[in-house]
């Protein structure tokens, strides 16, 4: 379960490096204002990294984080955050559109696979 947990952490890594790609962020956030334009790649290499890490630390230490309290509370916290994230996305985003929600399921699914190893 773990695994497939970093699986998930990893595949939000790639998707996070396409968004210049696809969202054409280019011309995009040309619209915005500069600081706008910076916080929000900013953010998203941060989530890159944080995805990347995650993703990484599911391959390299599944027993670690099923097993001691510091990996369960790791575990807890990135459900927490597909949890928010997913709240967030019936917040914000509010399209009727079916990869919306895919994406909403993509994070449902997160929480999922991060709390499982927690039952």
């Amino acid at each position: 379960m773990i695994y497939l947990c970093g699986v998930h952490s990893i595949a939000f890594a790639l998707f996070h490096a396409a968004f210049w790609r696809l969202f054409r962020w280019r011309t995009e956030l040309a619209r915005v204002g500069r600081p706008t334009r910076a916080i929000v790649q900013i953010l998203n290499l941060r989530l890159i990294h944080v995805f990347l890490g995650i993703g990484i630390v599911c391959f390299v230490f599944p027993e670690e984080l099923a097993g001691t309290p510091l990996g369960r509370a790791l575990l807890l916290l990135m459900a927490l955050f597909w949890v928010g994230r997913t709240i967030e996305q019936l917040v914000f985003l509010r399209i009727d559109h079916p990869l919306v929600h895919g994406l909403t399921a993509a994070f449902v699914l997160g929480a999922g696979l991060f709390a499982l190893p927690l039952l």
